[in-house]
């Protein structure tokens, strides 16, 4: 006999262990079919859609848009097509363990990300399964299930749920929250996927109620849920006695910025270098091509980063990294580790936080080739469809900070990298030419290095050299 195969959320790449659901592309009630997308989700790398490994019903989805998922956890239980249905009694709310995953079966395809197969696991438990028979009766007969810990799923919300629409509401935090304070969540109306009813939802539907009596009634103790902790929107903060206009909670690709920068400022005593550079005669020399040419020339910063990657040749001590590893006495030990070649990241500014994806072997690129890379790289990065070898896989930052209207910035290192250079923007300021006071094209360059891999001659020379060229543009991209 056919039986629900629960689907567990796979490793997304890189050890991540956890992913925060952004959106169901399926709903209970749909059928769908092998390797067909069912959910987005968002890790600390990238935004991805997942596939689904079996064909048949979707039974249950395991969790909203907005929550938390841990990696091996079920996300959505799919029925056979082919297999007895379901028929549910009108009983009161009731939990049972969901269905765990079980080993890949030949309705899966093991494509579940690219480069990553279908997980296995085997498992039997009991569950009461109705079957239809010819008479039009319906038979009980008991169903092996999994016997383990996974979320519990309440049978009753299967009762509302129209086929190929999401249910009113699925987390079992949102009607504990509504049931304590009294919300008819049939009267909602909701703001989630397919209307799906939010924990926002029901905290707008308090408000109206709460504020009129703030000031007389009692303080409500706040209802727990994963992402909240201490005091609710609304509330006083004990230390600066301010009500709290607001809470966001850190994860995701945030989560994943806030420990990464933390840790560079921990571990790497960094120092920062900078110079004002006169680009005129690049802003003029790109002026020209664009006339020749309109619909392909380089932009700034591929020429820039062409510069940058050659700077690096010379200075390669600025294109390693730290490793520890262990001494032939078992103590633990420091390398510096040298790269054959730049994988050049770029910082890019997207809905979703800062983003830094890498640009391959961008040394053996030209400018243009290397603008049209950066231009595919920030498009996919901004869509959300960035793979984590893209966005984990750099040897060198460059950060355009200018594009913000900033003039310098004392960045911090992309750990576990040794170096960034940030350019400011390019503004007219009177300039010294040949003893002669001039309006020229003027931009910042900071560099910030790890002074373990290096001292500030080798950092000073390859910063005088990137504005070298900078200033000299012509003859320094016939030598490249």
């Amino acid at each position: 006999m056919s039986e629900t195969k629960v689907f567990l959320l796979p490793d997304l790449g890189e050890g991540l262990t956890e992913a925060e659901l952004v959106n169901w592309l399926v709903a209970v009630g749909d059928e769908i079919r092998v390797d067909q997308p069912i959910a987005e989700v968002e890790t600390a790398k990238s935004m991805v859609e997942v596939p689904s490994p079996y064909a048949g019903t979707v039974a249950i989805l395991h969790g909203e848009p907005g929550q938390t998922l841990d990696v091996g956890k079920p996300l959505i239980s799919v029925t056979p097509i082919g297999a007895p249905v379901v028929e549910l009694v009108e009983t009161p709310p009731v939990e049972t363990p969901a269905e765990t995953y079980r080993t890949e079966e030949k309705a899966g395809s093991g494509n579940v990300l690219i480069g990553y197969g279908t997980p296995g696991g085997d498992g039997q438990a009991r569950r009461t399964r109705a079957r239809r028979v010819s008479a039009g009766l319906s038979v009980v007969e008991p169903v092996e299930i999994p016997k383990a810990e996974t979320p519990e799923a309440d049978i009753s919300l299967l009762r509302t749920r129209v086929p190929g629409k999401l249910g009113a509401v699925i987390s079992p935090l949102v009607r504990r929250m509504a049931r304590e304070h009294g919300i008819d969540l049939g009267a909602l109306e909701g703001s989630g996927a397919s209307g799906l009813i939010m924990r926002r939802d029901v905290e707008a539907a308090l408000k109206p109620v709460a504020e009129p009596a703030e000031a007389a009634a009692p303080a409500v103790e706040p209802v727990e849920t994963p992402v909240q902790t201490g005091a609710t929107i609304g509330a006083t903060d004990s230390r600066t006695g301010l009500g709290i206009a607001g809470r966001t909670p850190v994860r995701g690709v945030r989560k994943a910025v806030a420990a990464n920068m933390s840790r560079s400022r921990s571990e790497i005593p960094e120092a920062t270098v900078w110079v004002d550079v006169d680009a005129t005669a690049l802003v003029e020399m790109r002026a020209a091509l664009k006339k020749a040419d309109p619909h392909n020339t380089p932009g700034l910063l591929a020429f820039i980063a062409r510069f940058v990657t050659a700077g690096l040749k010379k200075y390669p001590e600025l294109n390693t990294r730290i490793v520890t590893t262990e001494d032939a006495a078992g103590g633990e030990m420091q390398e510096i580790v040298a790269f054959d070649g730049v994988n050049l990241g770029f910082a890019a500014q997207t809905d979703r936080g800062l983003m830094v994806p890498s640009v391959r072997n961008a040394d053996k690129l030209s400018a243009r080739e290397l603008d049209a890379e950066l231009r595919r790289l920030t498009a996919v990065v901004r869509d959300g469809k960035a793979t984590p070898s893209e966005l984990g896989s750099g040897t060198f930052t460059l950060n355009n900070y200018g594009v913000f209207g900033v003039d310098g910035s004392a960045a911090i290192i992309n750990h576990p990298e040794v170096a960034i250079l940030g350019v400011g923007r390019i503004i007219d300021k009177p300039w010294v030419v040949n003893g002669e006071l001039a309006v020229r094209k003027v931009t910042e360059l900071t560099l910030t290095f790890d002074h373990r891999v290096c001292d500030g001659g080798t950092a000073g020379g390859f910063l005088r050299y990137v504005a070298d060229v900078i200033e000299n543009p012509g003859s320094a991209l016939a030598d490249m």
